[in-house]
């Protein structure tokens, strides 16, 4: 087998030949009536005209020999066949294509649409152009890469050798596409928040840094999808609107987490957490039909039907089922070792954290589809109370024992929110990371008055769930360590 210096050497010949003969290996345009998908869609009508057309792809397979072969095209919707006669082209083009030609290589045929005696639809070219000389070549087509670092690293390959990913990555466009329809048709304006933030607000994440140089200003890449700034619009009299974007949290990578991925949240004035809640459950069969046709899913262990009844779960009374612990009355000694029984790992002794570890543990053991409520008010610093001064107004969609998103009836209390952010600076200042920091001229907004109010977000881990896929998996260039 040549190694691939070898092969590389010899492509380079190849390239030399067409450049002798006038050819330029990497032309600007070359002919193309449409994509292959088209010509396979209308191909009966098109094998009844009597006019050549052109179509262009990569070459991803050569066969045949002697005077007549076989190249498989494919130009990202579609492969067809394009059939090379000697007695059809020119001697000196039949000869310049087995010379020059390799799988990996773009070109371009024209000729008829004909079906081949095995009744394959096929164009029998009259001519061809080469697009793009390859001079490395394609992974073997059954083998295709095995080092999950190396098709991560090499994307491009792992597109074009595997359909299942490619086809995921198109659905998961249609998933926000289907998102964004959704959104506008209930009547919500799209915005876009600032992504650079003196201060982030609206999850609880270690944010990235930066520096802006012309306002000599360290900044952070925001952490959440513009919550804190979409609330200022429902002060500013939009009763509606969301966000489709990035954010990025400077946190571990597992199968549901990265650091750079898309959220969308909304705001919905003059709505709570219940309104919220049937307009979740809506948006999420609509997607899941729109994006793939079904509303009953297999994934990660778990078997679920979005359009059935949405059960609700009580945060501290499921824990207390599954667990024993009595979040409202254990102290964090007692939540440590009953996590240490359990033998769970945690991060930190606070209550927040070794609550949210307990809840976590839960959580994958149920089905769903679910909404989790009534989360105690420590670990919820945006959200609404209850009556009961001790949890709150907040609702998240559990799927696959996963938490699929996250809403609230929106705090507009000014001074609750002012006493909640300086909590959370006290834990920042014990040296936890993942703390809401705070935002005074957020406050002062609140003082101007926001009305009553609904957020709620989403982002690519209800996709990864519905697909049974790890989120890295489904990230187009996941980010890697430079060689």
């Amino acid at each position: 087998m040549a190694s691939i210096d070898e092969i590389r050497s010899a492509r380079l010949q190849k390239l030399d030949i067409l450049k002798k003969a006038g050819i330029n290996p990497y032309p600007a345009k070359v002919p193309r009536d449409f994509p292959i998908t088209f010509l396979k869609t209308n191909f009966d009508a098109q094998t009844k005209t009597s006019v050549a057309i052109s179509v262009a792809g990569r070459v991803m397979a050569i066969r045949g020999q002697g005077a007549i072969l076989f190249a498989v095209l494919f130009d990202g919707t579609d492969r067809i066949q394009a059939i090379i006669k000697k007695d059809i082209l020119k001697n000196e083009s039949f000869a310049l294509f087995t010379d020059t030609v390799d799988v990996g290589d773009f070109i371009s045929v024209t000729g008829m649409a004909i079906l081949s005696e095995r009744g394959e639809p096929s164009v029998m070219a009259d001519s061809w152009i080469m697009a793009s000389k390859s001079l490395l070549p394609l992974p073997e087509k059954w083998h295709g890469l095995q080092d999950v670092e190396e098709r991560y690293r090499k994307r491009y390959l792992d597109f074009v050798m595997n359909d299942e990913l490619r086809d995921l990555i198109l659905k998961k466009s249609k998933f926000w596409d289907a998102t964004r329809e959704f959104m506008k048709n209930t009547g919500f304006l799209e915005v876009e928040t600032p992504t650079l933030e003196t201060t982030t607000g609206g999850a609880e994440a270690t944010p990235f840094g930066t520096h802006h140089n012309d306002f000599d200003l360290d900044v952070y890449l925001r952490i959440s999808v513009g919550e804190l700034w979409q609330k200022r619009l429902m002060a500013g009299g939009f009763p509606k609107t969301f966000e489709i974007g990035r954010v990025y949290r400077n946190e571990g990578s597992s199968p549901e987490h990265l650091q750079e991925f898309t959220n969308m949240e909304f705001y919905w004035s003059f709505a709570d957490f219940n309104d919220g809640m049937e307009l979740v459950r809506e948006m999420y069969i609509e997607i899941a039909k729109e994006v793939f046709g079904k509303t009953e899913f297999t994934s990660r262990g778990h078997t679920f039907d979005l359009a059935n009844e949405w059960q609700k779960v009580d945060y501290g009374e499921e824990i207390k089922k599954q667990t024993g612990v009595d979040i409202q009355t254990a102290t964090e000694e007692e939540m440590a070792k009953r996590l240490d029984e359990l033998k769970v790992k945690y991060d930190g002794n606070n209550k927040e954290r070794l609550m949210d570890t307990l809840w976590k543990y839960c959580r994958k053991n149920i089905s769903g589809p679910a909404f989790l409520i009534n989360h105690p008010v420590l670990v919820s610093p945006l959200a609404k109370s209850n009556p009961d001064r001790k949890t709150v107004q907040r609702f998240q969609p559990i799927i696959a024992g996963s938490e699929v998103g996250n809403g609230f009836s929106e705090l507009n209390d000014p001074i609750d929110q002012r006493e909640r952010f300086e909590l959370q600076q006290k834990m920042i200042d014990r040296g936890d990371t993942e703390a809401m920091m705070a935002d005074y001229e957020f406050v002062e907004m609140l003082e101007h008055g926001m009305p009553p109010t609904c957020g709620f977000g989403f982002g690519e881990r209800l996709f990864a769930v519905l697909v049974d896929r790890p989120l890295r998996e489904l990230q187009a260039f996941p980010l890697m360590r430079p060689k």
